[in-house]
């Protein structure tokens, strides 16, 4: 008997009376377990429950060794096709000049395009926290500029001396 590490029960360590049977040579329906035992036995190799939580638990007559290599490589697909989005973050000062503002939007709509999120933020440095109206209306023509590639998640927040704006980039059709 083989104890399994993905918690599948195998051959005798099913103990249900009826199973529901799936696989290839074998026609699908409902059988007594130890009716699908024997035809798994017969085809030299295993009977494996996929599905213990339906009602009757799904079985399939495979080889356990191949099945398991084949389910491995599943999720090693899965995580190789997964998009980890990442945050960026363009950082202004309360009185940012036209140029380096379109500057750092270019580069904004970049990440934007390579579907990152990207967080803006203006630190308010000595007296200058005076001047948050100022900051907001950039952070927020910051986000009328990119709204052709994302857009903000959230109004203009000021935490302590930092404001700040969250930009998610539009889904790609």
């Amino acid at each position: 008997m083989k104890k399994d590490e993905n918690n599948l029960r195998i051959n005798n360590e099913i103990r249900v009376p009826k199973v529901r049977l799936v696989g290839e040579n074998v026609e699908h329906g409902i059988y007594d377990t130890h009716i699908a035992l024997h035809l798994a036995d017969e085809q030299g190799l295993d009977l494996i429950e996929i599905n213990p939580k339906s009602e009757p638990p799904v079985c399939k007559i495979a080889d356990y060794n191949k099945y398991l290599y084949q389910q491995k490589k599943k999720q090693k697909e899965m995580k190789a096709n997964q998009k980890v989005v990442e945050i960026k973050e363009i950082r202004f000062g309360p009185n940012t000049d036209e140029h380096d503002f379109q500057f750092k939007l270019k580069h904004a709509q970049e990440f934007l395009k390579d579907g990152n999120k990207v967080k803006a933020s203006i630190f308010f440095k000595g007296r200058s926290i005076n001047f948050t109206e100022q900051g907001e209306k950039l952070l927020l023509k910051f986000a009328i500029e990119c709204e052709e590639f994302g857009k903000a998640e959230n109004m203009p927040k000021l935490e302590g001396k930092r404001m700040y704006m969250m930009l998610s980039p539009n889904k790609k059709k």
